[in-house]
């Protein structure tokens, strides 16, 4: 995508992280996220739709906007997160359209998936 098609659409997204190890591990492991390191205090990451990345310079807080990811496979993705030190803090429900979860990630970050199917 050039330059011109990304004016006025998100481009990055940062997450605070005390912790950038574990994030690295839940987000590669189950959702195939690629990273780049840029010392102990920064890593970038590509979904290879949306770049990102967790830094160390900030602290976690709640009540922000919930970033939410899509999963085909709604329940196995659960049960991977849980599995990959993520902590389910809204079991799947449905909703116009599919169904979500909402968890927090091993940093206290706090995101969703969901599936239409």
């Amino acid at each position: 995508m050039t330059q011109s098609e990304q004016d006025r659409r998100i481009d990055y997204i940062e997450f605070p992280a005390g912790d950038i190890v574990a994030s690295k591990r839940l987000f590669a492991d189950v959702f195939g996220w690629e990273f780049t390191d840029y010392g102990p205090d920064y890593t970038s990451f590509s979904d290879s739709r949306l770049n990102g990345g967790f830094t160390t310079d900030g602290a976690v807080g709640t009540g922000g906007p919930l970033v939410v990811l899509y999963a085909s496979a709604l329940e196995t993705i659960k049960s991977n997160v849980a599995a990959h030190g993520g902590t389910i803090t809204r079991d799947t429900f449905e909703f116009p359209g599919g169904r979500r979860f909402h968890f927090r990630d091993p940093n206290g970050n706090e995101l969703a998936v969901w599936s239409d199917q």
